[in-house]
């Protein structure tokens, strides 16, 4: 029973931190505040014990990575959500070729100066 317990409040503080840092208010707060904590002397395991001092330090910066990585991950998909939406309602503006001797983009500048010359 104790172990269950022990592991809601784990998965709460997992919770707790991904839903926080999601927060764009709260973003770089939390993040400043992991980084103060990983120099910090003052940890939940203190340093000057060779491989438990580290693993809390570890822990928090794979949290802190892993969560970085998912709202990256989410904010691509986003982007590509929107640029997908965008090109089928046909509100973004054609971009000009990179290549400006590319046949259509030459021929589209050739009939704008043949109507220009011709008024």
């Amino acid at each position: 029973m104790t172990n269950n317990n022990n592991n809601n409040k784990g998965r709460s503080f997992l919770s707790w931190y991904g839903n926080i840092l999601r927060n764009p208010k709260y973003r770089w707060w939390v993040v400043l505040g992991t980084l103060a904590y990983l120099i910090s002397p003052i940890d939940i395991s203190p340093d000057i014990f060779p491989i438990i001092g580290q693993i809390d330090d570890v822990a928090i910066l794979m949290l802190l990575l892993g969560e970085a990585y998912q709202i990256a991950l989410e904010w691509i998909a986003e982007r590509r959500a929107r640029s997908v939406a965008a090109d089928s309602a046909g509100q973004q503006e054609p971009t000009p070729s990179a290549n400006p001797t590319s046949s259509a983009n030459a021929t589209e500048k050739t009939v704008d100066v043949e109507a220009v010359s011709m008024d």
